[in-house]
């Protein structure tokens, strides 16, 4: 990975400022306390010192979608006791080494990648990833197979199964969308109580993710500012 030797953006702190005000916001319009939620900055294709950056602006959830970045970044910050959260598509080979940084993987949506996740060295937050559309392309677990793969998840005692994650398709709204998701979130909780979270809203749909009960939001560029050409 490419360090800046020479790294500053102005308007970091404004950014983020807004979209935590803007979550504040959504969550009294919800009924909702802000405390519930766990605010994620995804930083793909930005230098680690924009990380390092926001770590001393108060971020502690850092989300990344690119083993190959998200272990660099994990290693070049380890002092900075940040939590990492793996939120991209996970290869089964790869996943032993996700897990030796990662603190939460949001992407857990097949019983191969739920059983190469075995004997690690410390547990890991698992999310349930769902597949909202209908393109079996699409990463996520299909619906109809989500209970199987929550129990497979709950029989790994080095998974933590926390709840489910989904992306909100393009051609539906954000809130019904999400609003399926809840409803996956029910399905989950009625073979594990405590899988409680749910993974949902990203910069132009979080108001909605959090009305539909999200826990965990998982937020870019209107944090980060416009992708740079990748890493």
């Amino acid at each position: 990975m490419s360090q800046l030797s020479e790294w500053s953006d102005p308007g970091l702190a404004d950014r983020l400022a807004s979209v935590r005000a803007g979550v504040d916001d959504a969550c009294r319009a919800a009924g909702r306390s802000s405390e519930e939620i766990t605010l994620i900055v995804v930083t793909k294709f930005h230098p680690a010192e924009l990380v390092a950056a926001l770590a001393e602006l108060g971020v502690r959830d850092v989300g990344e979608n690119r083993h190959q970045e998200a272990q660099a970044k994990a290693e070049a910050l380890a002092e900075l006791d940040l939590n990492w959260h793996f939120v991209g598509q996970l290869q089964t080979k790869k996943a032993r080494q996700a897990a030796r940084y990662a603190h939460a993987i949001h992407s857990i949506d097949r019983e191969r990648l739920v059983d190469s996740l075995t004997e690690l060295e410390r547990p890991i937050e698992a999310f349930l990833q769902v597949n909202m559309t209908d393109d079996l392309g699409r990463g996520g677990v299909a619906p109809a197979d989500l209970e199987a793969l929550a129990e497979r998840a709950l029989g790994n005692p080095s998974l933590v199964l926390r709840g489910v994650m989904a992306v909100a398709p393009l051609d539906e709204p954000p809130a019904r969308a999400f609003e399926r998701l809840a409803g996956y979130s029910e399905r989950v909780r009625a073979i594990a109580p405590e899988a409680s979270a749910i993974s949902a809203g990203m910069t132009h749909d979080y108001a909605e993710a959090i009305a539909a009960g999200a826990t965990h939001l998982r937020i870019g560029s209107a944090i980060t500012g416009n992708r740079p050409a990748p890493l």
